[in-house]
């Protein structure tokens, strides 16, 4: 394992989620022997999603990075390191929600309308799988969605939600980047249509 030695932590910890923290760490069998371990498990739109958890400090990893917090041993695994370092971890400011709050300035990278991704079943399911993992992840900044309504033979039909929903470069959305991205990576759909309800929008386009 490695200890971080530099003034600026990977995950800064405020003072109150550190008081709550090693309260619950006292409940635990050896507490003294736990550190927090702070591991970016994947992503979900525009920010990652994380897994928060005591573990043995002795059973850590050889490239763990490993810093001190006020008695608290934070763990962050090499992994995680880059696109954590900056991160706070703090209470909530609502204090009926509970639990604990990272405030992350790092996005997850999504990948590019266009580029190649692995995708598998039916065809429904591509679409679906296309949708979840490289549109809705590119579009997210602008507030926008896309979901799959139905297919019918050749033909995808999509009902776009959120910023795009009525907004005027839904179109160029859809054609330029939607129907290109789901017309190479899915074959056996020839065309895309547009089933959403545009007059229906915040900003109603179409109606």
């Amino acid at each position: 394992m490695s200890i971080e030695t530099t003034t600026a932590p990977v995950v800064l910890v405020t003072e109150t989620a550190l008081a709550k923290i090693i309260e619950l760490r006292g409940a635990e069998d050896d507490p003294a022997g736990l550190g927090l371990r702070i591991e970016i498990t994947g992503s979900r739109g525009a920010d990652f999603t994380y897994d928060l958890a005591f573990d043995a400090l002795a059973e850590a990893a050889d490239d763990d990075v490993i810093h001190e917090a006020g008695g608290l041993s934070v763990i962050v695994p090499a992994a995680s390191v880059e696109d954590l370092r900056g991160s706070t971890l703090d209470l909530p400011t609502n204090q009926a929600q509970g639990g604990l709050v990272l405030r992350n300035p790092n996005r997850p990278s999504t990948p590019e309308l266009g580029d190649p991704i692995e995708l598998s079943g039916t065809t429904e399911e591509k679409v679906t799988q296309l949708l979840d993992q490289q549109v809705n992840p590119a579009i997210a900044s602008h507030g926008g969605t896309a979901r799959l309504v139905r297919l019918d033979g050749e033909i995808a039909y999509i009902e776009m939600g959120g910023g795009c929903q009525g907004c005027a470069m839904s179109a160029a959305t859809l054609r330029q980047g939607i129907e290109t991205a789901i017309l190479a990576a899915i074959p056996e759909i020839k065309g895309v249509e547009d089933a959403t309800d545009h007059g229906a929008g915040e900003n109603p386009y179409f109606s």
